[in-house]
Protein backbone atom coordinates (compact mmCIF):
# COMPACT_ATOMS: atom_id res chain seq x y z
CA UNK A 1 0.00 0.00 0.00
CA UNK A 2 2.93 2.49 1.00
CA UNK A 3 4.64 1.49 -2.57
CA UNK A 4 1.57 2.29 -4.28
CA UNK A 5 1.03 5.83 -2.65
CA UNK A 6 4.67 6.47 -3.14
CA UNK A 7 4.36 5.95 -7.06
CA UNK A 8 0.97 7.75 -7.35
CA UNK A 9 3.09 10.81 -5.56
CA UNK A 10 5.94 10.35 -7.65
CA UNK A 11 4.11 10.44 -10.68
CA UNK A 12 1.82 13.54 -9.82
CA UNK A 13 5.23 15.55 -9.43
CA UNK A 14 7.07 14.23 -12.32
CA UNK A 15 8.14 16.46 -14.93
CA UNK A 16 5.52 14.75 -17.60
CA UNK A 17 2.65 15.65 -15.11
CA UNK A 18 3.93 18.99 -15.17
CA UNK A 19 4.48 19.66 -18.76
CA UNK A 20 1.97 22.01 -20.12
CA UNK A 21 1.80 22.02 -24.23
CA UNK A 22 3.14 24.59 -26.27
CA UNK A 23 2.76 25.97 -29.51
CA UNK A 24 4.98 27.87 -31.85
CA UNK A 25 3.93 29.58 -34.50
CA UNK A 26 6.55 30.59 -37.23
CA UNK A 27 5.13 33.22 -39.15
CA UNK A 28 6.36 35.90 -42.17
CA UNK A 29 7.45 38.03 -39.18
CA UNK A 30 8.94 35.82 -36.51
CA UNK A 31 8.27 33.01 -33.93
CA UNK A 32 5.17 33.31 -31.41
CA UNK A 33 5.70 30.59 -28.97
CA UNK A 34 2.41 29.99 -26.84
CA UNK A 35 1.69 28.02 -23.93
CA UNK A 36 -1.63 25.89 -23.52
CA UNK A 37 -3.50 25.31 -19.85
CA UNK A 38 -5.12 21.94 -20.32
CA UNK A 39 -5.81 22.18 -16.63
CA UNK A 40 -8.10 25.04 -17.44
CA UNK A 41 -9.31 24.25 -21.13
CA UNK A 42 -9.12 20.55 -21.38
CA UNK A 43 -12.09 21.04 -24.92
CA UNK A 44 -10.62 24.40 -26.13
CA UNK A 45 -6.71 23.18 -25.78
CA UNK A 46 -7.27 19.55 -27.33
CA UNK A 47 -9.36 21.21 -29.79
CA UNK A 48 -6.64 24.15 -31.10
CA UNK A 49 -3.95 21.32 -30.77
CA UNK A 50 -6.09 19.59 -33.52
CA UNK A 51 -5.98 21.99 -35.25
CA UNK A 52 -2.38 22.35 -35.10
CA UNK A 53 -1.15 18.66 -35.58
CA UNK A 54 -3.56 18.39 -38.62
CA UNK A 55 -1.29 20.96 -40.43
CA UNK A 56 -4.14 23.39 -40.37
CA UNK A 57 -2.74 26.87 -39.49
CA UNK A 58 -0.06 26.06 -42.06
CA UNK A 59 -0.82 29.12 -44.98
CA UNK A 60 -3.19 30.72 -42.68
CA UNK A 61 -2.85 34.80 -41.76
CA UNK A 62 -3.40 37.07 -39.36
CA UNK A 63 -6.47 38.59 -40.80
CA UNK A 64 -7.45 41.16 -38.11
CA UNK A 65 -5.38 43.32 -35.86
CA UNK A 66 -6.99 46.44 -33.65
CA UNK A 67 -4.12 48.17 -32.31
CA UNK A 68 -3.74 47.78 -28.53
CA UNK A 69 -6.57 45.51 -28.58
CA UNK A 70 -6.08 41.99 -30.37
CA UNK A 71 -3.99 40.38 -33.47
CA UNK A 72 -6.50 37.58 -34.75
CA UNK A 73 -5.97 34.44 -37.05
CA UNK A 74 -6.72 30.61 -37.82
CA UNK A 75 -9.22 30.97 -40.15
CA UNK A 76 -8.50 32.52 -43.21
CA UNK A 77 -5.95 31.70 -46.00
CA UNK A 78 -3.63 34.74 -47.74
CA UNK A 79 -6.26 35.17 -50.03
CA UNK A 80 -8.91 35.94 -46.86
CA UNK A 81 -10.32 32.96 -48.10
CA UNK A 82 -12.24 31.15 -45.37
CA UNK A 83 -11.08 27.63 -44.44
CA UNK A 84 -13.35 24.81 -43.73
CA UNK A 85 -13.58 23.64 -40.02
CA UNK A 86 -14.79 20.93 -37.76
CA UNK A 87 -17.76 21.80 -35.46
CA UNK A 88 -17.90 24.06 -33.08
CA UNK A 89 -16.83 24.00 -29.06
CA UNK A 90 -18.28 24.54 -25.87
CA UNK A 91 -17.47 27.78 -24.56
CA UNK A 92 -14.98 27.44 -21.54
CA UNK A 93 -14.71 30.90 -20.53
CA UNK A 94 -15.78 30.21 -16.75
CA UNK A 95 -11.91 28.67 -16.17
CA UNK A 96 -10.98 31.13 -13.81
CA UNK A 97 -8.30 32.61 -16.54
CA UNK A 98 -8.81 36.34 -17.57
CA UNK A 99 -8.22 38.54 -20.84
CA UNK A 100 -4.95 40.11 -20.11
CA UNK A 101 -1.82 40.67 -22.30
CA UNK A 102 -0.66 38.37 -23.90
CA UNK A 103 -3.27 35.29 -23.36
CA UNK A 104 -4.30 33.72 -26.05
CA UNK A 105 -8.48 33.19 -26.59
CA UNK A 106 -10.84 31.50 -28.22
CA UNK A 107 -12.52 33.67 -31.04
CA UNK A 108 -16.49 33.13 -31.87
CA UNK A 109 -19.76 34.81 -33.41
CA UNK A 110 -22.44 35.74 -31.06
CA UNK A 111 -23.38 31.92 -30.03
CA UNK A 112 -20.77 31.46 -27.44
CA UNK A 113 -20.36 27.96 -28.67
CA UNK A 114 -19.25 28.89 -32.06
CA UNK A 115 -15.47 28.62 -31.72
CA UNK A 116 -13.53 26.74 -33.99
CA UNK A 117 -10.48 27.31 -35.60
CA UNK A 118 -10.18 31.11 -34.97
CA UNK A 119 -7.91 32.24 -31.38
CA UNK A 120 -6.61 35.67 -30.74
CA UNK A 121 -3.38 37.39 -29.04
CA UNK A 122 -4.57 40.07 -25.97
CA UNK A 123 -2.24 42.90 -27.03
CA UNK A 124 -4.01 44.83 -24.23
CA UNK A 125 -5.77 44.20 -20.70
CA UNK A 126 -8.86 43.13 -22.16
CA UNK A 127 -10.90 41.84 -19.21
CA UNK A 128 -14.14 43.41 -20.75
CA UNK A 129 -13.79 40.28 -22.99
CA UNK A 130 -13.72 37.97 -19.54
CA UNK A 131 -16.98 36.08 -18.46
CA UNK A 132 -18.98 37.91 -16.49
CA UNK A 133 -22.76 38.26 -15.50
CA UNK A 134 -24.87 38.44 -18.18
CA UNK A 135 -21.94 38.06 -20.46
CA UNK A 136 -20.36 34.71 -21.86
CA UNK A 137 -17.11 36.01 -22.66
CA UNK A 138 -14.42 34.59 -24.50
CA UNK A 139 -12.22 31.19 -23.22
CA UNK A 140 -8.19 32.42 -22.74
CA UNK A 141 -6.80 28.82 -23.10
CA UNK A 142 -2.89 30.03 -23.10
CA UNK A 143 -0.50 32.47 -22.97
CA UNK A 144 2.50 33.84 -25.01
CA UNK A 145 5.39 33.04 -23.66
CA UNK A 146 7.97 34.11 -26.35
CA UNK A 147 7.79 36.16 -29.30
CA UNK A 148 5.57 39.17 -27.62
CA UNK A 149 7.74 41.74 -30.18
CA UNK A 150 6.65 39.70 -32.88
CA UNK A 151 3.10 40.18 -31.67
CA UNK A 152 3.40 43.83 -31.16
CA UNK A 153 5.00 44.20 -34.61
CA UNK A 154 1.87 42.92 -36.55
CA UNK A 155 -0.42 44.97 -34.23
CA UNK A 156 1.54 47.87 -35.23
CA UNK A 157 1.13 47.42 -39.23
CA UNK A 158 -0.99 49.60 -41.27
CA UNK A 159 -4.77 47.65 -41.61
CA UNK A 160 -7.31 48.36 -44.30
CA UNK A 161 -10.97 46.98 -45.33
CA UNK A 162 -10.97 43.95 -47.67
CA UNK A 163 -14.80 43.88 -48.82
CA UNK A 164 -16.79 42.87 -45.14
CA UNK A 165 -13.69 42.24 -43.68
CA UNK A 166 -11.95 45.58 -41.34
CA UNK A 167 -8.66 45.86 -39.54
CA UNK A 168 -7.14 43.75 -42.16
CA UNK A 169 -3.30 44.28 -42.27
CA UNK A 170 -1.94 45.33 -45.47
CA UNK A 171 1.10 43.12 -44.96
CA UNK A 172 0.34 39.39 -44.84
CA UNK A 173 1.10 38.08 -41.83
CA UNK A 174 1.07 34.08 -42.85
CA UNK A 175 1.75 31.33 -40.57
CA UNK A 176 4.12 28.87 -42.44
CA UNK A 177 4.52 26.28 -40.03
CA UNK A 178 3.71 25.41 -36.59
CA UNK A 179 5.62 23.17 -34.28
CA UNK A 180 4.69 21.66 -31.16
CA UNK A 181 6.81 20.86 -27.64
CA UNK A 182 5.96 21.55 -24.02
CA UNK A 183 6.94 23.37 -20.74
CA UNK A 184 7.12 22.92 -17.32
CA UNK A 185 3.84 24.01 -15.92
CA UNK A 186 4.05 27.69 -13.41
Amino acid sequence: MIRRLLLLVLLAISPLALANPTVTLHTTHGDIVMELYPDKAPVTVENFLQYARDGFFEGTIFHRSIRRFVIQGGGFTADLEEKPTRDPIINEADNGLTNDRWTVSMARTSDPNSATSQFFINVGLNLSLDRRAGRDGYAVFGKVIDGQSVVREINNLPTHTVGFMRDVPKEKVIVERVSLGETSAQ
